[in-house]
């Protein structure tokens, strides 16, 4: 395994995840956290990166990754829930969100113009860079590793360096929230990124590539894939850390209401109007990264499962429908996606944490069912509660639960099923036992 190519696939991955929706969480939770602000990014590492990595690490080790896992539970549901996430992260959300999120945030604050014309003139540049570099599968890494990811990290580090000369640490006052529980408050924060759901899309991505660059065993795709998920997660540290400090050492008179406005504010104290400049840039690299691994991962994942189309074709389609959305506005984007993704973010984690249990203490076919049936149910649950429609006794029962206010109420009864079906099925013979490669 070429030790070049897995480096390249870390940056690849670090810039994947890298979206402006992690650009913007650590800041405020830097500047709300106050002198818990160690604590509070703790928990945010923990699952904004180690789960995400957590589920690298079982796509890696399924032999066909997100589908495969599903399909554990059965096949109509894996095939389902697999579109679904290609979906809900592809074009009708994670494609569109983050290019208009370079759009208000980073083009924007170069030249301090708006309007839908603009917007549509941005989106055709944005998205036309985006086709041309997914287009050519086999060159992904090397444009996005080789190139996007380094001047991404060059301009995150002149940003870092001149921040840590120029600010101070001093005492800051610390949000309510982060004063009873720092660690869990940071822990939802990474949590409600989204990002363990991306890494199931995400992990092919860097197999597929690895694939192209000439590794077949599946023990060297395991171990590169495992390699670059740590250069990512090592790299993603880092700028978490950096970008989270920032928000807790930043001077300011007038409140600041999230964390693009904390580096907007820090950028210009540093750079004047420069700083516009490279904050816009910041978010317009990580957005190009961002979109160009999602159209690759969903092109290919329907291409393999659907080869009636080729690989370019599937790219077009998404490129269009994200273009589209992206013109629809960001409020509405998320309006639409925010039911979806509570929805499938409980299911994806109970998931991946099965698929890392079976690898090591056997496959369940009753663990996989009975546990993802609660998640499902949960899930649903929280579904309509984003619609204002709650069902009163049942929720006073639901409180219940430990974690039930903090949203994650479907954890214990989760664990247990999980535990209940694993062991009828050890009592029955039934769990299975495969090669780790």
């Amino acid at each position: 395994m070429n030790k070049k190519n897995i480096l390249f696939s870390g940056f690849m991955l670090f810039s994947l995840f890298f979206g402006a929706g992690n650009l913007i969480f650590p800041p405020y939770l830097g500047l709300e956290s106050g002198s818990f602000f160690v604590a509070a990014i703790a928990g945010f590492i923990l699952t904004a990166i180690f789960l995400p990595f957590l589920a690298i690490i079982s796509v890696s080790l399924s032999n066909n990754g997100l589908l495969s896992i599903g399909q554990r539970v059965h096949p109509i549901f894996g095939l389902a829930f697999a579109i679904v996430i290609y979906m809900s992260i592809g074009a009708f959300y994670g494609i569109p969100r983050a290019s208009n999120v370079a759009y208000e945030l980073g083009f924007m604050q170069i030249f301090s113009i708006e309007g839908r014309l603009p917007l549509l003139l941005f989106s055709v540049i944005f998205f036309g860079l985006t086709y041309l570099i997914s287009i050519n599968p086999k060159k992904v890494i090397d444009l996005v590793g080789q190139l996007l990811t380094p001047a991404l990290l060059i301009v995150l580090a002149v940003l870092f360096v001149q921040a840590f000369l120029t600010f101070s640490y001093t005492d800051a006052p610390t949000a309510e929230k982060y004063q009873t529980d720092p660690f869990l408050n940071g822990f939802l924060e990474g949590y409600f990124t989204m990002d363990a759901v991306a890494a199931l899309a995400f992990g092919i991505v860097i197999i597929n590539g690895l694939k192209d660059k000439g590794a077949t065993r599946k023990k060297d795709l395991v171990r590169g894939t495992v390699s670059a998920g740590l250069i990512a997660a090592v790299g993603l540290t880092i700028v978490y850390l950096s970008l989270g400090w920032i928000g807790r050492v930043l001077p300011h008179d007038e409140p600041l209401e999230n964390g693009a406005e904390i580096l907007v504010l820090a950028s210009q104290q540093l750079f004047g109007y420069g700083g516009n400049v490279l904050f816009g840039t910041i978010v317009i690299l990580a957005c190009l990264t961002t979109c160009v691994g999602l159209t690759n991962a969903c092109a290919r994942f329907f291409n393999e499962t659907f080869p009636k189309f080729s690989y370019e074709k599937y790219v077009l389609v998404f490129i269009i429908i994200g273009m589209f959305f992206t013109n629809l506005g960001l409020d509405l984007i998320l309006q639409v996606a925010t039911p979806l993704l509570v929805f499938i973010y409980p299911i994806s984690i109970v998931l991946v944490i099965l698929s890392l249990f079976q690898h090591f203490f056997g496959e369940s076919k009753k663990m996989y069912v009975f546990s993802v049936s609660i998640a499902t149910l949960f899930a649903f649950y929280e579904v309509l509660i984003t619609f204002n429609i709650g069902l009163t006794k049942l929720n006073s029962i639901l409180t219940l639960l430990p974690l039930y206010e903090n949203g994650l109420g479907w954890t214990v009864p989760t664990l247990l099923a999980a535990v209940i079906g694993y062991i009828l099925d050890r009592k029955r013979g039934k769990v299975v036992y495969r090669n780790k490669f």
